[in-house]
């Protein structure tokens, strides 16, 4: 699964349902508390939701207390990438599916240890298998 995904605009608008099409691929962000995996704790992996890549390991999932999926780290090899993203007066982390270009979320420097690291990513832009 290491090859990129390269589809238009319209290939994904087709493939995707609405809600999912504007996170991965218009950057929105669901609301606090209201995504799927938000509250869920069972095991298993989360894979991009639009392409299918594995990113994290349920055991790297806890309660941050923000309404969203967090991980503390990313999986092992997982196409992650970050991007500065200086939208809505901020400036904060953006990561990426690296191999289809699908946004997840953000990073933060305020998880756990031992990475300090808070993935907090959007429900809508996983699926737990």
């Amino acid at each position: 699964m290491d090859e990129k995904i390269k589809k238009t605009d319209a290939e994904w608008h087709a493939e995707l349902p609405p809600e999912k099409y504007a996170v991965l691929r218009e950057k929105a962000t669901e609301a606090p508390f209201t995504g799927k995996y938000w509250n869920v704790f069972e095991d298993g992996t989360y894979h991009c939701g639009a392409c299918g890549a594995e990113l994290f390991s349920s055991s790297a999932k806890y309660d941050a207390g923000c309404g969203w999926p967090s991980f503390s780290a990313k999986k092992a090899g997982a196409p992650i990438a970050e991007h500065i993203d200086t939208d809505h007066g901020m400036v904060r982390t953006e990561v990426i599916c690296d191999r289809c270009g699908s946004h997840l979320g953000h990073v933060f420097n305020d998880g756990p240890g031992p990475t300090g690291q808070r993935f907090c990513i959007n429900s809508v832009s996983i699926t737990l298998k």
